[in-house]
């Protein structure tokens, strides 16, 4: 199939068919970072703007060498060096950066809907939305499912349980979508506090217990605690020590209540000691580190697909 979309917005908006596409490239593109020269030409020309209104490092930076990789041309912006902070407005902002002419706009925002406005607004630049509000995180959870797939053979029938702040997480929206479209039976695990009513019209099962969510499950995904979203945060938990004890993982409790081949994922950063006791996350569970480099892939991927490299490509008989 070849990928027709300008913009990638969210995992709800794409069929299991174009998630499953962009995961075969991501897979492709993942060898050449592991080449002792790690670029290609396939994007010389275009230009790529990271307009990054919130805090981030592992998505900003996997962005940036994906784009360089692809001998794009890069430019960021954070939010404190950027207009909004004289009180210009995020589409005022976005239309002065599309008047630039960049071929791709990645942006990170606060406001939910704010990424799919601009995508709506600019009709002749490619949007990614690399996280807004609490809606989606799409190349977060591309990345999830790649290292999912590339871990145990595939996605369709494993349970993958998530755990933590459900609530504020785009992470965990974007990778329930994708997790059932492929056919993965998906638990969220964490305090009623913490878990959106409706999260089951999604295709999740609610749990609010630890043990029976890690019963049998293939992945555990676990989320940080948001303190920067909580704007009130003593009225969703008691308490971080609180919540470790009841929501965090330690080795004790995956010995006692998870298979033995248990897969230990997370979007970053970690609090350790919270969601992670550190020798849990630095484990032979751990997938975290993996989760990162299969991020420059993904992100390479969506790119290359969303600038037609792939119609190029095929014309001069060539893959990505």
């Amino acid at each position: 199939m070849t990928f027709k979309r300008k913009d990638l917005l969210g995992l709800r908006d794409l069929s299991a068919a174009e998630i499953g596409h962009l995961l075969d490239v991501a897979d492709q593109f993942r060898g050449l970072n592991l080449r002792s020269i790690k670029k290609v030409p396939t994007l010389r020309g275009k230009s790529v703007v990271h307009l990054f209104l919130e805090p981030s490092t592992r998505t900003r930076t996997s962005f940036d060498i994906a784009a360089k990789r692809l001998s794009a041309d890069t430019h960021a912006i954070t939010g404190s060096a950027s207009s909004t902070t004289k009180g210009e407005t995020l589409l005022d902002t976005a239309r002065n950066l599309a008047a630039m002419h960049p071929d791709i706009l990645v942006v990170r925002h606060r406001y939910a809907g704010g990424v799919r406005m601009l995508a709506e607004a600019l009709p002749d630049t490619a949007i990614i939305n690399a996280g807004d509000g609490a809606c989606e995180h799409p190349t977060q959870g591309l990345l999830d499912l790649l290292t999912i797939r590339r871990a145990l053979g595939g996605v369709a029938g494993k349970t993958v349980t998530i755990v933590g702040d459900i609530t504020h997480s785009r992470v965990a929206r974007s990778d329930i979508w994708g997790l059932t479209k492929l056919g993965a039976r998906v638990r969220v695990c964490g305090p009623p506090t913490l878990i959106p009513p409706g999260i089951e019209r999604m295709g999740a099962e609610v749990h609010h217990h630890l043990e029976p969510a890690l019963k049998d499950a293939d992945v555990a995904i676990m989320l940080r605690i948001q303190k920067e979203r909580m704007f009130q945060g003593g009225h969703y938990i008691p308490s971080q020590r609180e919540y470790s004890r009841l929501y965090g993982l330690s080795r004790a409790k995956l010995k006692r209540w998870a298979r033995r081949d248990l897969l230990i994922m997370h979007p970053g950063p970690i609090n350790r000691g919270v969601e992670l006791e550190p020798e849990v996350a630095d484990s032979e569970w751990s997938v975290i580190l993996d989760q990162v480099e299969n991020g420059v892939a993904v992100r390479m991927g969506v790119m290359y697909l969303l600038l037609g490299g792939e119609g190029a490509a095929r014309r001069e008989g060539r893959g990505p």
